[in-house]
């Protein structure tokens, strides 16, 4: 990627698809300049982006997004979190800055130094952190005047064994998990996930992971607005930690996300 491509897409779908397929960690990409800032290189490099990265879940939402009759849109992430993570706060209020993984991480999955302990995030905040969030909520108010609504489903992956960085690491790991809002999260839309996922194994909800993403603008104050998060235990679809996908098991889930869309599409 060149240092004027852009780091994150939008996908269109159809005009009339209030939905969007919002994938924030599924790339490696780390451009020179912000790799010289970062402590890893190499074997151990490539093993931290194994461990961190939700690999193969922008080919799961894409090959869902071509199975649905009316297509979501679809906001990608072209770079990895360890250049910016677009879902972290980047400021005190984001919990896992108590490991060193706010919006610019100091830490590894691992818990190994990242970056130096006196690096400043600005400028990567304000290269990719800022363009992004402006991006993503724009896309959010493009679907609520299109269709009078949005819905957010974000796509993630988790490995089977829990990471040292995980705060939340001890308690059930199902081979899917979702995550909620107690005010953007209807039960409705849980109900769905459930319905559309069911043929994937357990479904849990909040464990390991729990929340999910709406942009700080809607947060909290647009009901139209809901969310959800999708979160899939990688040994479901590939070989861990950063290995290949299993086609037929990337195919049964991808087709549960899609039925997950059409739901709260229709």
């Amino acid at each position: 990627m060149s240092p004027t491509a852009p780091s994150f897409e939008l996908l269109p779908g159809a005009a009339d698809s209030p939905v969007i397929l919002h994938v924030p960690h599924a790339a490696r990409e780390i451009p020179a300049d912000v790799r010289a800032d970062i402590l890893l290189d190499g074997p151990a490099l490539e093993r931290e982006l194994d461990h961190i990265t939700d690999s193969h879940t922008a080919r799961i939402a894409a090959e869902a997004a071509r199975a649905c009759a009316l297509s979501p849109w679809r906001f990608v992430n072209r770079l990895s979190r360890l250049v910016v993570d677009p879902e972290r706060f980047p400021d005190e209020r984001e919990e896992m800055l108590a490991v060193g993984m706010g919006a610019v991480y100091t830490r590894t999955t691992h818990r190994a130094e990242l970056r130096a302990a006196d690096h400043d995030p600005e400028p990567l905040l304000d290269r990719y952190f800022r363009p992004y969030a402006r991006a993503m909520t724009q896309a959010v108010a493009d679907r609520l005047a299109a269709t009078g609504r949005a819905v957010v489903i974000d796509v993630h992956s988790y490995p089977t064994a829990p990471l040292p960085y995980e705060l939340h690491g001890t308690g059930p790991r199902p081979p899917v998990c979702l995550g909620t809002d107690a005010f953007h999260t209807p039960p409705t839309l849980l109900a769905a996930a459930h319905q559309a996922f069911a043929g994937c194994g357990e479904v849990g909800v909040g464990s390991p992971f729990s929340g999910t993403y709406v942009p700080l603008e809607f947060y909290g104050k647009e009901p139209a607005v809901s969310a959800l998060m999708v979160e899939l235990r990688r040994d479901a679809y590939m070989a861990e930690p950063g290995g290949a996908a299993t086609g037929t098991d990337v195919a049964r889930i991808a087709a549960a996300l899609a039925a997950l869309v059409a739901a709260v599409t229709d």
